[in-house]
């Protein structure tokens, strides 16, 4: 899926209260979404001028739409566009001619996990092909360099297709004494090989032809035109050319010496193999799993506080350490593993077929290795935990990227639970892990709400219009083994467990106990935090609010309270019914993700607001967008017509604050701005 940027959707809906409820079930299932709606021909067509589409979701009903005039539309643009049918039942013929007009998909509206398994499959599919059209352009152009270079080389190397030469560079011309390609264009390879070699040329070449692995360089007697040998070092390789499978073939009569092979592949701190070699490793192991070997892994150390012990024994001294730990983690891999640098710090290891549970007994055994040791540090002696994250190879994860981002996610994870632990991947045991990752979390958030376990963070919010007093964002974190914790670790647990309406009340007391105490200090101040659904639900919570509002006494300063727009849609009511108790009291309400929605402001006839949060897609690259800098001038617009101000989130440099300027936008919020920080204890604490 698209995790950066926004999913461009053109929604074919009779209404647009029936295209936000899609659009809502996509933004909930974590699918960021920019959509456009179209109800006739000239307004598909009008869309996918405008915003250009990656998907379209028909629904079939919407009166004068037909399946297979959309479609015939759609190819017309010339572009690559998944189209998927959006039906309220499954009948036998409506989705057969579905297909057969070319739909890639149906969704039934009234399930939302399918609606949303039908977009993320058809999606991903979309990028593959795009992913695969643009490999193919990379590999034309990398195939032309490669033939540039095939000429400018030194060493003698043909294409041979069934035995007979195709394609040789200059440098094979002269090594075997042809003046002109036509000399050799046709001739048996076998021709130029000593009759000593030739058999286990052949045999070698065979069986290559039926898919066997490639064989180490063999040496050999080659024979020139005028009769003389010479002997080579020839390597073999598959490959390609004009489009036929043929194989690469390499003389070399000059070997490098092997003991400098060997040094270039090493890496000078720690003696292990480098980066690169490390990561052919990997791709060999891939590319095994991927031919049907089982039972491999790839595991990525680290040693726990590295940072720490570079402060504390200098670099020179952690260089020195970090090669006595390699050296500890070399001597306790066997002979067929490998052990390679990765990273700063970091360590790959790729371990030969074991079955699961000897690769856990492995990485244990290794982690105790490193735990028990005492290593010198220039005049210090300490002993060194180290972490180890990783995952088992097999055909379906079959990718160096994928595994790489396995390994490294199992690493982190084991790292946030305190370190000094292993964590290895295993798509068959995920449904376990998941419980047991779950339930860790979980306890960490009830020991948080029993402990006063949580933090409060704030970003300031920069006012553009010379706006009266000081402006924050009101951000939570959770105290964790390593240090606090984002609340994208732990909110999801929270939610699922019902525990997010305990933290709203923690973070929403505590705001305002800090309200309270910058005014004594004669602040002026404005805290936007944020609330959930959950909380909404709670009848208990406004009288409880504006008592904790009343008992602070604000006279100057003000709580704001924001929710998601894609929220406030889905629970109008309720919060319509929340919004005006709370403004009454004194605070005020804001609208995060403001835009994202096909008829935005269409909700504020609903909902007052004072203030709307820009949706912080129109921010990706502001300055090469003009079309959202138009979009967020628009919403400023019609905003201050309504007595609204606005803020963009999000910010990401100089340029788009300029342009945010020209925009009319009133506040600006951003890590390019200022990253969160922590609030001081003795703020929120009851005055």
């Amino acid at each position: 899926m698209k995790h950066d940027n926004v999913i461009r959707i053109l929604f074919i809906e009779n209404s647009v209260e029936d295209a936000e409820l899609l659009i809502n079930v996509l933004r909930n299932g974590g699918i960021a979404v920019r959509p456009a709606r179209a109800t006739n021909a000239d307004e598909i067509r009008a869309a996918l001028d405008d915003i250009g589409p990656d998907l379209v979701l028909m629904n079939p009903g919407v009166p004068g739409i037909d399946a297979g005039a959309v479609m015939r539309q759609l190819d017309a643009s010339g572009r690559d566009l998944a189209l998927i049918a959006v039906v309220d039942s499954l009948h036998d013929d409506a989705i057969a001619d579905l297909f057969a007009n070319g739909s890639r998909g149906v969704a039934l509206r009234k399930r939302p996990d399918q609606v949303l398994a039908v977009v993320r499959r058809e999606f991903d599919a979309l990028s593959t092909r795009r992913q695969v059209r643009r490999l193919e352009t990379s590999l034309r152009e990398t195939e032309r360099r490669c033939d540039a270079l095939l000429d400018s080389s030194r060493d003698a190397i043909a294409y041979v297709h069934e035995g007979m030469h195709v394609r040789v560079n200059q440098a094979y011309l002269e090594a075997f004494g042809l003046a002109e390609f036509d000399d050799i264009i046709g001739l048996p390879i076998l021709d130029l090989v000593a009759g000593t070699h030739a058999d286990e040329f052949k045999a070698v070449l065979r069986g290559l032809s039926k898919g066997d692995k490639t064989p180490p360089p063999m040496e050999l007697l080659a024979r020139r035109d005028d009769g003389g040998t010479f002997k080579a070092m020839v390597e073999f390789a598959h490959a390609t050319f004009e489009g036929e499978s043929c194989l690469q073939i390499v003389f070399r009569q000059q070997t490098v010496d092997a003991a400098l092979v060997a040094q270039l592949q090493r890496d000078s701190v720690t003696g292990l193999f480098n980066r690169a070699h490390t990561l052919a490793h990997i791709d060999e192991a891939v590319a095994a799993a991927a031919a049907g070997r089982a039972g491999q892994a790839v595991v990525l150390l680290e040693p726990d506080n590295w940072k720490d012990i570079v402060a504390s024994t200098g670099i020179g001294n952690a260089d020195h350490l970090l090669a006595a730990i390699a050296a500890k983690v070399n001597e306790s891999i066997d002979d067929e593993d490998v052990a390679g640098v990765l990273g700063d710090h970091t360590l790959g290891l790729v371990l030969h077929s074991r079955g699961d549970l000897e690769h856990a007994a492995l990485t244990e055994r290794l982690r105790h290795a490193v735990a028990e040791s005492i290593f010198d540090a220039g005049s210090r002696s300490l002993t060194v935990t180290i972490t180890l994250g990783g995952t088992l190879l097999a055909e379906k994860n079959a990718n160096t990227e994928t595994v790489l981002d396995q390994a490294s996610a199992a690493l982190r994870a084991a790292q946030n639970q305190g370190g000094n632990r292993v964590e290895l991947h295993d798509p068959s045991a995920r449904e376990k892990a998941d419980a047991e990752r779950e339930q860790y979390w979980l306890d960490l958030v009830r020991q948080a709400l029993a402990e006063d376990g949580l933090r409060l963070y704030h970003q300031q919010i920069i006012s553009l219009q010379d706006a009266a007093g000081e402006f924050y964002e009101i951000l939570v974190r959770m105290r964790g083994p390593k240090g606090d914790v984002l609340p994208s670790y732990f909110f999801p647990v929270a939610e699922r467990n019902g525990l997010l309406p305990a933290i709203d009340r923690w973070v929403l007391g505590h705001a305002i106990d800090a309200l309270a105490h910058r005014e004594n200090d004669g602040l002026t101040t404005t805290y936007f935090v944020k609330m959930t659904l959950q909380s909404l639900e709670d009848p208990d919570l406004l009288p409880w609010l504006i008592r904790r509002l009343e008992s602070a006494n604000l006279r100057r300063s003000k709580l704001v309270i924001e929710m998601p727009e894609s929220k406030v849609l889905t629970s109008l009511r309720p919060t319509q019914e929340f919004v005006s108790g709370w403004r009454k009291a004194g605070g005020g309400f804001a609208i995060e993700q403001f835009g994202s929605g096909l008829n935005s402001f269409q909700m504020l006839n609903h909902v007052e607001a004072d203030f709307l949060k820009i949706d912080r897609s129109f921010m990706t690259d502001l300055p090469q967008h003009p079309e959202n800098q138009k979009k967020i001038a628009e919403i400023c617009k019609e905003g201050h017509a309504s007595g609204k101000q606005t803020v963009a989130e999000w910010v990401e440099d100089a340029v788009s604050t300029s342009l945010l300027f020209a925009c009319g936008v009133d506040f600006i919020q951003g890590n390019f701005l200022q990253e969160p920080a922590k609030v001081l204890a003795e703020e929120y604490m009851p005055v």
